[in-house]
């Protein structure tokens, strides 16, 4: 029995496209660049400076700090307010907290932005401890980094934790942190039609986890 389910954020238990692409708009237009040419759905998932990067063509180190600076601005004062909850996470939380799990978020997402979220949707006083890449310092430069940093510093056993994440990169942070992982098809991560790595599985209805 799986005693410890981390989650990932983004697409897993919440919908913050909208927020995301807004205030991706709102920092293009704020430095002057072209409107977003195109749907940024399936480039959810990394850091938001990689997302800008590949939106804007910039390659620039100081112009992408900029770009960052101004969707930091938009985003914690208005985009994340945008931030739905995806169908049936909030029963699926609140019956894996009743059956005795610990429950955590592991996220790319930083972590003031995912507390507020978690917070505004009724949600955070079920997770133990959010995760993200800037709480560590330096901040951690990959997700396994940050989900092996949370199962050793709260010394979690890898057969009694699972990953429930959305993404290749959930799959291979979990693989790579020696635990298993569940991907959600409801979520932003492409690609996931072929082969997963060993110990991950891909699941259509929230039901399949709780099973």
């Amino acid at each position: 029995m799986f005693r410890n389910v981390i989650f990932d954020l983004d697409g897993t238990l919440v919908d913050s496209l909208p927020g995301i692409e807004w205030s991706v708009d709102e920092a293009l237009s704020a430095c002057g660049l072209p409107a977003r040419s195109r749907d940024l759905r399936a480039l959810i998932g990394p850091t938001i400076r990689d997302i800008l990067a590949t939106v804007s063509g910039v390659a620039d180190a100081g112009t992408l700090d900029r770009l960052v600076a101004a969707y930091r601005s938009s985003y914690d004062s208005l985009g994340w307010r945008k931030t739905m909850l995806q169908p049936g996470a909030r029963e699926v939380i609140e019956r894996l907290h009743a059956a005795g799990c610990d429950l955590w978020v592991v996220t790319n997402k930083p972590g003031f932005a995912s507390r507020l979220i978690l917070t505004e949707l009724g949600l955070m006083g079920f997770f133990n401890e959010v995760v993200s890449r800037d709480s560590g310092t330096p901040p951690f430069a990959t997700k396994e980094q940050t989900l092996v940093n949370l199962l050793e510093r709260r010394k979690l056993k890898s057969t009694e934790s699972i990953m429930v994440g959305d993404t290749l990169e959930d799959c291979r942070a979990a693989a790579g942190a020696g635990i298993e992982c569940a991907v959600v098809a409801h979520g932003y991560g492409g690609g996931l039609d072929g082969p997963l790595p060993a110990g991950c599985r891909l699941i259509d209805r929230w039901d399949e986890l709780l099973e």
